[in-house]
């Protein structure tokens, strides 16, 4: 997928966000520190990761700036109040950084913290890529835990077999 436009891809960020927050907010409070092995990601290290990647590096980056990527510890936001409003102020910030970028900055070259030149549209599609990844972990996180989670697109997977005919 090729970004040509920064509107259009400002409105498909947001609702990828979207999807993230929901999956997110399934996390039961005294679990935002939970992780399936000793220093492994914790379900909180994952959201200020996915908020501080996002503000500190990608929109940095846009804004043809080095990296200045903090990490995703707890002193940056703990308890999960706190880590939600923590990545809804950093996503703010971001936003407003991408809203600044014209259609013709996509076509130029930023460089990523390894020092290599990638053209702009490149690297938000990576940031998004980014995202996903990481709501996957989630994902499974809450599984481990048991807690149920929104179907990603309306229906699970079950209930798509269950609506589908025929066979293969």
């Amino acid at each position: 997928m090729e970004i040509t436009s920064v509107a259009s891809f400002l409105e498909y960020f947001q609702k990828i966000r979207g999807r993230t927050m929901r999956v997110i907010r399934c996390i039961p409070p005294d679990k935002i520190e939970w992780t399936y092995q000793e220093g492994k990601f914790t379900l909180g290290d994952l959201a200020r990761h996915l908020a501080t990647i996002e503000r500190y590096m990608y929109a940095e980056n846009a804004r043809f700036l080095p990296s200045r990527y903090p990490g995703c510890g707890r002193e940056l936001a703990e308890g999960f109040e706190d880590v939600i409003g923590f990545m809804e102020r950093l996503h703010q910030e971001s936003m407003d950084i991408f809203r600044q970028l014209s259609d013709a900055d996509l076509q130029k070259k930023c460089e990523t913290p390894a020092g290599i030149p990638i053209t702009l549209w490149k690297w938000l599609r990576a940031m998004v890529e980014h995202e996903v990844h990481h709501r996957g972990q989630i994902y499974m996180y809450l599984g481990l835990l048991g807690v149920e989670t929104p179907p990603l697109y309306g229906l699970t997977a079950e209930e798509v077999q269950a609506k589908s005919k025929g066979g293969v």
